[in-house]
């Protein structure tokens, strides 16, 4: 017996029934570190224990077990329970729900004041630091044209993406002003996006592809157990993973 093996983390998943839940709950079983105690679908769900883990109704959150982090990927009308949740119980909150209010972003502030909370639109490792080579290329070179170009599958209706415009953030914050945008959509294009700067004679590309939608389950999952580790406050995914970017 390992004497120093480290309790597993508790984990709450609420949005268990879409496609993000899913792959969190799959990709959970594979982890030592990692144990999920309960899992939330927006509709009543049709067995009680799937695969070991108990599921429930999100209407049933007020009685969930004991938990230490809540990853949720839900929708706009379904986060307010699950950040209250969380607050109540001094519990730290993963959330890839996009889409929110400004009055919900204002309560993850309030609330991070008591709990961790990380929230981000993309959960890729690689776009989290994309996201901050993109600030510092914006800051280097601000005289430059900036365009930000992403491709998805058909099905996807916003355009452009939310990674898209969370890239087009940092060029604002790194040089003032906020990038061109262009969106394609096209057969089953899981995620690509593009960021250039261009001046006479040269242009600079920074690019991030995504094959695999599991990407994004395991970044939550990785956040999970880091902002688990962590003190009060609201944090990026980059400066959470790699805080001596």
């Amino acid at each position: 017996m390992n004497d120093t093996a480290k309790t597993p983390i508790r984990l709450l998943i609420h949005g268990a029934s879409g496609r993000m839940g899913q792959a969190l709950l799959r990709l959970a079983r594979e982890r030592d570190d990692l144990v999920v105690v309960a899992a939330y679908s927006r509709s009543q769900p049709s067995q009680r224990v799937i695969d070991g883990v108990p599921h429930f109704a999100a209407a049933e959150l007020g009685g969930a077990p004991e938990f230490d982090v809540a990853v949720d990927f839900s929708l706009p009308d379904g986060f307010d329970p699950v950040l209250a949740l969380c607050a109540a119980r001094g519990k730290a909150l993963v959330s890839g729900t996009t889409g929110l209010s400004s009055a919900q972003n204002a309560a993850i502030n309030d609330a991070a004041a008591g709990i961790g909370v990380v929230w981000a639109a993309n959960y890729s490792l690689g776009v989290a630091v994309l996201t901050e080579l993109v600030r510092r290329a914006a800051a280097a070179l601000p005289g430059w044209d900036c365009d930000v170009v992403e491709a998805h599958h058909t099905r996807k209706l916003d355009a452009p993406s939310g990674t898209a415009l969370h890239l087009g953030a940092a060029v604002a914050i790194g040089r003032g002003s906020e990038p061109h945008y262009a969106s394609l959509r096209a057969g089953d294009i899981v995620g690509e996006h593009t960021v250039q700067f261009a001046a006479p004679g040269e242009r600079l590309e920074l690019i991030h592809r995504a094959s695999n939608r599991d990407i994004f389950a395991r970044g939550a999952l990785e956040a999970a157990v880091r902002v688990a580790q962590q003190a009060p406050g609201r944090y990026g995914l980059a400066e959470l993973m790699f805080p001596n970017l």
